[in-house]
């Protein structure tokens, strides 16, 4: 299901990556961390997808609600393991979301 958003403008972070071949504690760290966000002043939502490369979007009313959460205690823990224990790479992309576009059958 795809998070419906329609207050324009709202901005998007959006996390693309590779996890190392054995990544012991990434799959709880990652639902713990998603379910701090939702608790966050100015969270929206979330889309997420992961295969061969991880890909999570999510929403946010403001840049300040974005750098607020990158600051959260548990949030920097979960990146400094990100980045020593579980991901070959990432990219972090902040994007402005001023016009959307839906389709449901």
């Amino acid at each position: 299901m795809l998070i419906p958003l329609s207050e324009l403008p709202y901005y998007a972070v959006i996390f693309t990556s590779v996890l190392k071949p054995n990544h012991p504690g990434y799959h709880e760290m990652a639902g713990h961390i998603e379910e701090l966000s939702k608790q966050e002043e100015g969270y929206l939502g979330m889309d997420s997808a992961r295969s061969d490369i991880g890909i999570s979007v999510s929403y946010w009313k403001t840049e300040s609600d974005i750098l607020r959460w990158k600051q959260q205690t548990d949030h920097l823990l979960a990146q400094k393991l990100g980045k020593e224990k579980w991901y070959e790479c990432y990219t972090v992309r902040i994007c402005k979301v001023e016009r959307q576009y839906d389709y449901s059958s």
